[in-house]
């Protein structure tokens, strides 16, 4: 049986609907989707579809990185495909385990898709390293101005509760609670 697994991050406007198209065009019986970074291992959906593997069934996947971003994960789930006796199959780089060369493949693209992260991941570090020296902020804005501030730090000091101080300005507790750090 051909087992489909289709995944995109979290992200908005992001789907699966290409991936599972290109999955029935293929012959997937059944189709298991997440929503979830490839980076990370807690996907219930990848967890689902390897506990239901039978001897003879093999997993397609669109492209190589819809199955994980990480060599290491990659080669774990790739052994967890062998030891239930099961295929893999990639649309997209024609990548198929059922042979010696097949297996050979995958490691490398699996580098070269950690590699590819890696640097992804180095230059977004470079670009938010140079925005700090330009003075820019990054992150979230403080839900309070300077003045805001201050008025509910002078309320927790004349002992209002954080809790009676975020419903006055419209934040969570422990939100006022890390004003006094």
């Amino acid at each position: 049986m051909l087992i489909g697994y289709a995944r995109v991050s979290k992200a908005e406007g992001q789907d699966t609907v290409s991936q599972v198209d290109a999955l029935r065009a293929a012959g997937c019986a059944r189709i298991f989707e997440d929503r979830a970074s490839g980076a990370r291992w807690d996907r219930p959906e990848l967890h689902r579809l390897l506990d239901q593997l039978r001897p003879g069934d093999t997993v397609v996947v669109w492209k190589l990185d819809r199955l994980s971003r990480s060599l290491k994960d990659l080669l774990t789930i790739l052994d967890q495909i062998e030891q239930a006796k099961a295929g893999f199959r990639s649309l997209t780089e024609a990548v198929d385990t059922t042979g010696a060369a097949g297996r050979m493949l995958v490691q490398m693209l699996g580098s070269f898709a950690e590699f590819e992260r890696a640097m992804v991941r180095e230059r977004t570090r470079a670009g938010l390293d140079a925005a700090r020296a330009r003075g820019q902020r990054s992150g979230r804005r403080p839900k309070l101005n300077a003045t805001q501030r201050a008025e509910a730090l002078r309320m927790l000091a004349d002992g209002r509760s954080p809790a009676d101080v975020g419903r006055i300005f419209g934040l969570h507790r422990s939100t006022v609670s890390r004003l006094k750090a």
